[in-house]
């Protein structure tokens, strides 16, 4: 199924992986700027796997108002609490464990699939964000939205019982959630992700292609996996 799924996208190919986090990073602390002067807070969602990782590691350096950051995350795996395969603990390594954001301002996901529903009344409290990152898997998936699934739209958290790769149990952010965003940056590298590109670009109705904030999105995206 095609759909007009270009509207507001802004397409930046840069030359390699580094220079996404690169230019992530100075987007992010740039929003985050903005943010705090008109708000005094500034809402950022995380996103996992392994792209944003370069990113955060740049983040650990910059010079921040840390204290006016809060954090949420798009997804997360089901799993212990210090399980190194669980987002909230590769941004804690990589970035959070070095920055003096208030612990009461971070929130990781449950690690019980069953309570998810404590994780949408956050975001319910929390919403409009002012930042959400986000990847793209190779098949086009977001957060934890794969292809071919369906999730009741009124949600603003989903429990995934069946995510086609392990861990099986996931929590993610809504379309509607993750699209309720001031800015929204997608982070894309590598060439096993260009297939899944060309399919956004041609119309596809992918997740990815689902998350459309009124302002619009920005693809940050390498040489590797641009389609065109």
């Amino acid at each position: 199924m095609k759909k007009n799924n270009q509207h507001l996208i802004n397409w930046q190919v840069l030359n390699d992986a580094e220079a996404v986090a690169q230019e992530a990073c100075k987007r992010i602390v740039r929003c985050s700027k903005q943010a705090i002067e008109q708000n005094g807070i500034f809402k950022i969602v995380l996103a996992g796997g392994r792209t944003p990782e370069r990113t955060y590691r740049l983040l650990k350096d910059m010079d921040c108002d840390w204290q006016h950051w809060v954090i949420f995350y798009g997804d997360e795996r089901c799993l212990p609490e210090y399980d190194g395969e669980r987002n909230s603990v590769m941004a804690s390594r990589a970035w959070l464990d070095y920055v003096p954001i208030p612990d009461l301002q971070i929130y990781p996901m449950p690690t019980n699939i069953r309570a998810a529903y404590i994780y949408e009344t956050v975001i319910k409290q929390s919403l409009p964000f002012d930042m959400v990152l986000l990847g793209m898997g190779e098949d086009g998936h977001t957060a934890s939205l794969f292809p071919g699934q369906y999730h009741p739209k009124d949600e603003l958290v989903h429990r995934i019982y069946n995510a086609p790769k392990p861990p099986r149990e996931r929590i993610s952010l809504s379309v509607s959630a993750l699209s309720n965003t001031h800015e929204l940056l997608f982070l894309i590298t590598g060439v096993d992700k260009r297939e899944a590109v060309a399919a956004w670009q041609g119309g596809e109705d992918l997740p990815v292609a689902q998350i459309k904030p009124a302002a619009g999105a920005t693809v940050l995206i390498d040489r590797a996996a641009s389609a065109r």
